[in-house]
Formats: structure tokens, sequence, C-alpha cells
């Protein structure tokens, strides 16, 4: 059964403007976190008006790594999955991603199943919220590491232009 719209709009709206309060933010101040908390109430959201079968497993999987990644950002974990696995990247669902401190990869896997959650998707509003969640995850990762940012800019620039 479809999830109601009567409210969708301005529920969207809502989450836009807190994903961007908090990427200003976590980037002015330097704290991934504030954009992940800021991100989460998204990602529930998202995880609520999904329906089909390969949707909803994306967004409560993209629900738990959020999670997942504000306790790693919370209590200042660093792996280094690129040394565990002797690899720089690792590829996933069909998608490369660099490895490296596991707070990345979390926004990696992130962005990666709102493009999932995008191109799978006929909701208009699941579509607005993938795209907040897609921008957030780049926001999350540069607050970690420029550097990193710029890779992964240009996989979703790639994939992007695939699908168009």
């Amino acid at each position: 059964m479809a999830k109601p719209t009567k409210h969708a709009t301005l529920i969207c709206s809502i989450m836009t403007v807190l994903a961007l309060i908090g990427i200003v933010l976590g980037i002015v101040f330097v704290k991934p976190i504030i954009i992940a908390a800021c991100l989460l109430p998204t990602v529930i959201y998202e995880a609520y008006r999904t329906e089909g079968e390969s949707t909803r497993w994306a967004s409560w999987v993209l629900l738990i790594v959020i999670v997942l990644e504000i306790v790693l950002i919370a209590f200042s974990v660093s792996f280094d999955l690129g040394k565990f696995f002797s690899e720089s990247t690792k590829e996933i669902a069909g998608y490369t991603v660099p490895l490296g401190d596991i707070k990345i990869f979390g926004p990696a896997i992130m962005a990666i199943l709102s493009i999932i959650l995008f191109i799978r998707t006929r909701g208009k509003y699941t579509k607005w919220l993938a795209a907040i969640i897609f921008i957030t995850c780049f926001a999350i990762v540069f607050s970690l590491n420029p550097d990193v940012f710029k890779q992964l800019f240009k996989i979703g620039v790639e994939e992007g232009l695939k699908n168009l």
C-alpha cells in the first residue's frame, strides 16, 4: 500500500533544511557528527517511505549504516580497512569504493545505497530523500577527509552520467 503523501512535501522540505543546517555547521566546525546526526531523520523517513523489495532492504541497510557511522564518529573509532584487506579499493554492488578509515566507508556505502534508492524507486518523495542522503554523505566524507571526498565525488559523477 502506498504511503500517505499528505504531509510528505512538508516533511521532505524540513529534512532538506535540516540536512543543509547539518552540512553547514558540520563543515564550519569540522564536526562530521553534526552532519550525520542531522541526516538521521531523513534516513528514518526514507526507511518508512520505501515499499519495494530492493528499496526496502537498501533503506534499512542505510539506517543501520548511519547509526553505526554516528557511533564510530562519536567514539573516534579508527580502523584502516585498506590495510586490513590489503587493497586500496573494494567493489561493492558494482561500485568501486576507496578503502581507508572505516569512518569514510560508511558514507561511501550510504551514497551507493542512495543511488540504488534513487534509481529503483518510483516515488518522487523517496527520490527526494535519496538525493538529500547522497549529497549529505559527501559532506560527511568532506568533513572527515577532503582528499577522499574528491575520489568519491568523481565516482558519483561518473555513475550519475551513466544513468542519464
